[in-house]
């Protein structure tokens, strides 16, 4: 059979891949068939109509979104007989259909005002009587106009192909069917909002956007997400400095056009009253006030006395996994060039370090991008459970088995909800990943025998499996990722990697060298200094602890009475967190959407972050850092994120990717290297927070909108 073959359309001769249809075939030719019930990647429908085409040779007019291009068939998309063909199925669409495009959310965007626009629609022969329908709240994120709904299943479709939910369903039957949610008059499900995106009307409606403005009065802002490590691009929507809806409708960035509930609905904790707007020092016991000049000055003050009176390891700095690259890498020079210490660290949710050491050891290792996960066809996830805390991760696996028919293998300490997908999965008793990754290489381990045997036949399985993509969490550190990487290259197979890191820019924060053990690009440091948990243990030798961007109070879960082995702690953050209620000096932070710069995701890929809303009563760590450093005495030379980037790029191992392709939004892979074989990690010095969907860390917990939700409630 041929890999390609050759059809005309429109007069029009273009070659495409065999099994490809004809509504794609017309797409790479620049022609426009206009479909409803049609969506790639998701399964044919044939519901709507609106593809007719003629075949010639075919007496019939043929569905375009079904029909399989075969060699030499000729295809006509603009006939008088196809174009009446459509104008008559829109014609019959607007029977039910509502004549209130004024008030309804889609417009300017609705496929069907489009293609009544198109083909000139200004009468109807139908003169029935309108069903009629009350709008349904099928969630506090969701909301349903029957009427408007014209059958196209695309939501349905979604949610059980993509999302794995099935939380959308039909009832009835002809001019009375109807979408129906899973609980009688309710959802429970993702909250994805999927359905709402792919909705091509006004059927499926936002509760953050419904009645707020106009597509036209939006400005749109494409940037990262804030919340998860994956990294999803996604697209806000700005009216009046002010975020009301986001979405990433044009497929672009490493995750096309899935966003997950906190990537499309979780931004509104940029206006939540909690918010630090004012400095604060604290003067007679509390927290006070200060202007931004006053606390800056007193900051320095402080840091200065105890660095004089104590030495410059008597400070520590505490790193943030939810900054940009740019502020991280600058937080590392002014820890180590400017305060002079060694002790910098961050709240480590992926052993970075090991997994960079443990590919660079290994001929047939190498990065995993994200899209890896979606290609693969030999697929093995150790610990984590990516439904809740890596949405992507578990949307490109389901993607994989569906559509590339991928072997999909997990180990895990409990049975993850991606089981249904998988050809084996093996439970590990608690705290037992070690034994049971040396098992897969070594073939013999003390766990029990009913374990094992498991682990035998998935070792079977996978043995003949020419290439595999791993992807690991907080479970698997140290030795045991070299173990892994031995594993999976066993054979001379090649295998693409992963570490599962918990946040925005986890992956950044260790590779801009936010780390005692490592500078920037994994260079080792000759002065290693102590880690967060070491920190707080010192007893005495830390005195001043300058906290940017991270709780660990709360991250680290430390016992009450943390804050009397230190003299001063200073804290930069968006909201008053369990750390800065005990801090000496609060400055308030900007968020990611309220800054430019880059980020890493959790697979290394560099991608940009631009400011979207501006608040003038907060600054940027960028700027904090930067005012710090330079009333302490020192020069970093560095005035803005742009500058530190080119030296990032410069100076960074793994970073020299192209300034180009990163402001033009692409993803950029990274190739960080490690040269020696050191092996240190900290006891206990790599958790995940582990997370929930509806959960992420210091924001989950500030947006009004996902903590509305039922879904959200019952798991906590």
């Amino acid at each position: 059979m041929a890999d390609q073959v050759t059809v005309t359309i429109d007069e029009q001769k273009v070659s495409v891949g065999a099994g490809s249809l004809v509504i794609e075939a017309a797409k790479a030719l620049g022609i426009s068939i206009p479909s409803f019930c049609y969506y790639p990647g998701l399964s044919l429908q044939g519901a709507c109509r609106m593809c007719l085409v003629e075949v010639e040779k075919v007496p019939k007019l043929q569905t375009a979104c079904t029909l399989v291009a075969q060699e030499g068939m000729v295809v006509r998309t603009q006939t008088r007989q196809v174009v009446e063909a459509r104008k008559s199925m829109v014609e019959f669409l607007l029977t039910n259909h509502p004549l209130d495009c004024p008030v309804c959310d889609k417009g300017g965007e609705c496929e069907l005002q489009d293609m009544t626009v198109r083909y000139g629609l200004a009468s109807s022969r139908f003169v029935e009587e309108k069903i009629h329908i009350p709008e349904q709240k099928f969630s506090p994120l969701v909301y349903f106009d029957a009427p408007r709904c014209i059958l196209c299943f695309r939501c349905v479709r979604v949610c059980d192909e993509a999302m794995d939910v099935k939380a959308l369903g039909v009832g009835e039957r002809g001019a009375y069917s109807v979408i129906l949610p899973n609980q009688g008059e309710r959802l429970d499900c993702e909250e994805c909002g999927m359905c709402i995106d792919i909705c091509p009307v006004g059927a499926l409606t936002s509760g953050t956007y419904r009645y707020k403005t106009r597509p036209w009065e939006l400005r749109y802002v494409g940037t990262i997400c804030t919340h998860c490590g994956d990294g999803c691009k996604t697209t806000l929507g700005v009216r009046a400095d002010s975020i009301v809806r986001a979405n990433n409708r044009d497929r672009s960035g490493v995750n096309g056009e899935f966003l997950c509930a906190k990537g499309r609905f979780g931004f509104d904790f940029t206006e939540s009253k909690a918010r630090l707007r004012q400095p604060l020092i604290r003067r007679d016991g509390r927290l006070q006030p200060a202007s931004w000049e006053e606390a800056f000055e007193w900051v320095a003050a402080r840091l200065k006395g105890i660095r004089k009176e104590y030495g410059r390891e008597a400070i520590g700095v505490a790193g943030s996994s939810r900054n940009t690259n740019e502020e991280c890498y600058l937080l590392q020079r002014y820890a180590r060039q400017v305060l002079g210490t060694p002790h910098i660290d961050h709240v480590r949710s992926a052993d970075y370090g090991g997994l960079v050491a443990g590919v660079s050891q290994s001929a047939g290792a190498s990065f995993a991008r994200c899209a890896d996960f979606a290609e693969a066809r030999t697929l093995l996830l150790i610990g984590n459970d990516p439904t809740q805390q890596h949405p992507l991760l578990a949307y490109n696996l389901r993607q994989a088995v569906r559509r590339m028919g991928a072997r999909l293998f997990i180990l895990g300490f409990q049975e993850i909800k991606l089981k249904r997908q998988a050809r084996q999965m093996v439970v590990i008793p608690e705290g037992e990943m070690d034994q049971a990754i040396g098992h897969l290489l070594r073939g013999k381990s003390s766990l029990p025998r009913d374990v094992a045997t498991q682990l035998d036949d998935l070792k079977t399985q996978l043995a003949a499996a020419p290439e595999m993509a791993v992807a690991f969490g907080s479970e698997v550190t140290g030795e045991s990722i070299y173990d892994l990487v031995a594993f999976a290259t066993a054979g001379g197979r090649m295998a693409k990697i992963a570490a599962l890191g918990d946040y925005v820019n986890s992956r950044g924060a260790s590779d801009m060298g936010a780390l005692p053990e490592f500078l920037p690009g994994y260079v080792r440091t000759n002065e290693p200094g102590m880690t967060l948990r070491e920190m707080f243990r010192s007893r005495g030798k830390i005195r001043a602890l300058h906290v940017v961007g991270s709780d660990p109070a709360k991250e680290l879960r430390l016992p009450a009475g943390w804050r009397n082995a230190f003299e001063l702690v200073v804290v930069q953050d968006l909201f008053l967190t369990a750390t800065a209620q005990d801090a000496d000096a609060v400055f308030p932070a900007a968020s990611l959407y309220e800054k430019d710069g880059t980020v890493t995701n959790t697979y290394g890929e560099v991608q940009p972050v631009r400011r979207a809303i501006h608040h003038a009563s907060v600054r940027t760590d960028f700027d904090i850092i930067r005012i710090l450093a330079q009333l302490m005495g020192g020069e970093l030379k560095l005035r803005s994120p742009e500058s530190a980037w080119e030296e990032i790029r410069v100076t960074v191992p793994g970073y020299g990717v192209s300034t180009e392709g990163v402001l033009v939004g692409q993803a950029c892979k990274t190739t960080p290297k490690i040269s020696d074989s050191g092996r240190r990690i900290a006891a206990n010095g790599v958790f995940s927070a582990n997370d929930t969907l509806f959960t992420s860390g210091t924001l989950g917990e500030y947006c009004e909108i996902i903590q509305s939700l039922p879904e959200a409630q019952v798991s906590k």
